[in-house]
């Protein structure tokens, strides 16, 4: 997507985030990863992609989903190239928002958002190992993308073998990829209650930019020091309006169900196909729990929201978990049948009452 050059005859087009300069940004400042043998290298993009096939049939078995779509396309990619493309499925995510953006405030938004992204995503490279995309520019049924050099970091400090590594990890992304064809309202469900949330998020934002400066610096300040008391939620949620933290609550329970669903699944293919699985798991865990984080690196997980994100998995795997014990691994899949039957933040938390709204 291209820029949209500021004009006075186009005040209220701009869009929020100059997303080329954000694709910029985070492929500069990506750290490069781990440096090793040209054919290792190659061994490893092979590998990636042999374990990603491998994985659809036991994805297909373990989840008994019937997708309604192909596999989807994998892409083995370096740190720069990962953060490029999620500036490129953030801008579609959010396209056609650029109109309630104040048009004095366009071009300060564009270069703060295009810093902000850039930097974000640069840093989140180096951290994660897989993600499925459905949000492609011009549509598609969505990219597996596989970041090799962080496969490779985590398999070596972690001392695992890597064929059943990266089995692993693409049990869990296909798993990803088969929610979304076997559910295929969920990419535009999510992207429509994620634009409603941006959209406030904006409005807020360019109140905020109106505001007394003493006011936003005791908000960040604020989130700073309950960040270091490790209590408080993210930066961002001192910014939330009360029903902006519902919505989030909301699009927070569906990727708790997501991740959730993905791990469960990638687990119960069991030790028959991945013979380390058990290793595997509790290695993956205290690297997740991050042991020996220094303390700079914890703050910034709060503030940046990474440690939600570790929640989302455990409460997602909980509700799974609980919900299959009550009804089954079929009674759990009619979650993916519409959009009615998504979990609320509280039946995350209460998966008895998700069985006794949607089964009765």
């Amino acid at each position: 997507m291209k820029a949209i050059a500021h004009t006075s005859s186009t005040p209220a087009t701009e869009p929020a985030v100059d997303w080329p300069a954000a694709a910029r940004i985070a492929a500069r400042l990506a750290p490069p990863g781990p440096v090793a043998p040209r054919g290792q290298l190659h061994d490893l993009v092979g590998g990636l992609r042999e374990a990603a096939d491998t994985a659809v049939e036991h994805v297909r078995e373990v989840t008994r989903m019937a997708p309604a779509a192909d596999p989807a396309t994998v892409v083995v990619v370096d740190r720069a190239s990962w953060a490029r493309a999620n500036t490129q499925s953030m801008a579609t995510m959010v396209d056609g928002i650029e109109e309630i953006v104040p048009p004095a405030l366009g071009p300060a938004v564009q270069v703060a958002g295009a810093a902000e992204v850039g930097a974000v995503l640069a840093l989140l490279s180096g951290r994660v190992l897989g993600q499925f995309d459905p949000y492609l520019p011009g549509g598609g049924p969505g990219r597996l993308l596989l970041v090799a050099p962080n496969v490779l970091q985590a398999e070596t400090s972690m001392g695992v073998p890597a064929r059943d590594f990266r089995l692993w990890v693409c049990l869990h992304e296909q798993t990803h990829a088969w929610q979304f064809a076997a559910a295929p309202w969920m990419a535009d469900h999510l992207r429509g209650r994620t634009r409603d949330l941006v959209t406030e998020l904006t409005r807020t934002s360019a109140e905020l930019a109106r505001a007394r400066i003493d006011r936003k610096i005791a908000v960040v300040g604020k989130a700073l020091l309950d960040a270091l008391r490790e209590r408080g939620d993210t930066l961002v949620d001192g910014f939330l309006t009360p029903d902006q933290k519902d919505a989030l609550a909301d699009i927070t329970a569906v990727m708790a169900l997501l991740e959730g669903h993905a791990d469960v699944m990638m687990d119960a293919v069991g030790p028959s196909v991945v013979p380390s699985v058990r290793r595997i798991r509790a290695r993956f865990e205290r690297r997740r729990d991050g042991e020996g984080r220094p303390a700079f690196d914890v703050v910034l997980r709060r503030l940046l929201g990474m440690d939600a994100k570790l929640a989302q998995y455990r409460d997602g795997a909980a509700f799974v978990r609980a919900v299959e014990r009550a009804v089954g691994r079929d009674g759990l899949n009619a979650v993916w049948a519409e959009s009615a039957n998504l979990p609320s933040a509280r039946e995350i938390s209460d998966p008895r009452a998700w069985v006794r709204r949607v089964h009765g």
